[in-house]
């Protein structure tokens, strides 16, 4: 992320690829490894574009391809940690009951009802919570009186959605019909509105190296944050567009393509959006 200056990021919301999950990545990478090389090398970048104390939020799960189970969570954890961040937090974000995308394995101990023929259906993704040091509370300080009250977070709002715990029940995006995102591994709206919401003040910057259809800098601009995006898959430049276009509020959008022609995206919510080819993979 050349083009990102050192330590200029404020929040980093994030959702990378599954590993190979079979109906979104399905053979992205030559295997595990080179996952995890990726990740290694991507979390060593994050940690020079953040900000002294602030947070990097990854929602991403462990993934069953092919029969096995990859312990994703964990290695995304101490890839972070080997990089220099703290573990902060894990939240589960929890999709409404009978919601189930990559396999019905549950229904292997109705053929089987016995002992050793249990697979649960997964119906969680994980919201893991980094942050590069700690912050510094003076800073609040330096802040004026408006960026400080649109900054603030809704007392009621985070009392009634359970915002307080560490269980989201979040409804999901489903990639099919007439939606912006069919096809797509997009998590919802509501997500990255939380995280934005709880871990950046009005006007600052937020990162999404792994931009999908842009979710997260299309709530960044509504509300009021600055964003940087990368994306690889150049086909979703018009998604990213329509999704920013939806947003209520005015931001100029900018799309660059890198010089090793990888089709990457920035964006900055207030004031401009800007959007640049390649996502942190190697």
């Amino acid at each position: 992320m050349k083009e990102i200056p050192d330590e200029s990021i404020h929040l980093m919301v994030t959702s990378p690829p599954y590993y190979n999950a079979p109906f979104d990545y399905p053979d992205l990478f030559r295997d595990y490894d080179d996952y995890l090389s990726m990740m290694k090398d991507f979390c060593g970048e994050l940690y020079r574009v953040l900000a002294p104390g602030r947070v990097a939020c990854f929602v991403t799960d462990d993934m069953l391809v092919k029969g096995e189970k990859f312990p994703v969570v964990a290695d995304t954890t101490r890839a972070m940690i080997d990089a220099g961040f703290r573990y902060r937090d894990r939240i589960s974000w929890v999709k409404p009951k009978g919601y189930v995308r990559i396999s019905r394995r549950s229904g292997v101990l109705l053929q089987h009802p016995y002992p050793m023929y249990y697979y649960p259906d997964n119906i969680q993704e994980s919201i893991l919570v980094f942050q590069k040091g700690k912050f510094d509370y003076s800073y609040t300080r330096k802040l004026s009186l408006e960026t400080i009250e649109k900054s603030r977070i809704d007392v009621d709002k985070y009392n009634s959605e359970d915002w307080y715990l560490t269980v989201w029940n979040i409804t999901n995006v489903l990639p099919l019909g007439d939606r912006l995102e069919k096809g797509i591994a997009a998590f919802p709206e509501e997500i990255p509105r939380r995280l934005v919401k709880l871990f950046s003040y009005y006007g600052e910057t937020i990162l999404d190296p792994f931009l999908g259809s842009g979710t997260t800098a299309k709530v960044a601009k509504d509300l009021g944050r600055n964003s940087w995006g990368y994306e690889i898959n150049s086909r979703l430049k018009s998604v990213i567009s329509k999704k920013l276009a939806m947003s209520p509020e005015k931001a100029s959008v900018g799309f660059s393509k890198l010089r090793n022609e990888r089709p990457s995206i920035t964006i900055s919510g207030r004031k401009r959006v800007k959007i640049v080819p390649k996502v942190a993979s190697s």
